[in-house]
């Protein structure tokens, strides 16, 4: 049996990983936020998953009920200058 090379891991200090962002790509970086998202969201209950759920079906059905964001900044704008 044949075994490959040994690899050695560094473990890195909180300013290495900084310094060394840069040289990721834009791929790279976009992977390390989404997994620091996945790491720091707590799981939807069965509930908040049952209501996601029910909205998004309800937005297929008539996806002309949606707004655009420029809408909805409008409408938000309007509510909170009052």
């Amino acid at each position: 049996m044949t075994f490959g090379p040994i690899v050695v891991v560094k473990s890195m200090s909180f300013s290495e990983v900084l310094a060394e962002l840069p040289s990721l790509t834009v791929a790279q970086r976009q992977q390390l936020v989404s997994q620091v998202f996945t790491l720091d969201s707590p799981d939807l209950s069965a509930e908040d998953a049952a209501l996601i759920e029910r909205r998004l079906q309800e937005h297929r059905a008539n996806p002309g009920s949606a707004v655009t964001m420029d809408e909805m900044k409008t409408s938000l704008r309007n509510v909170w200058s009052k």
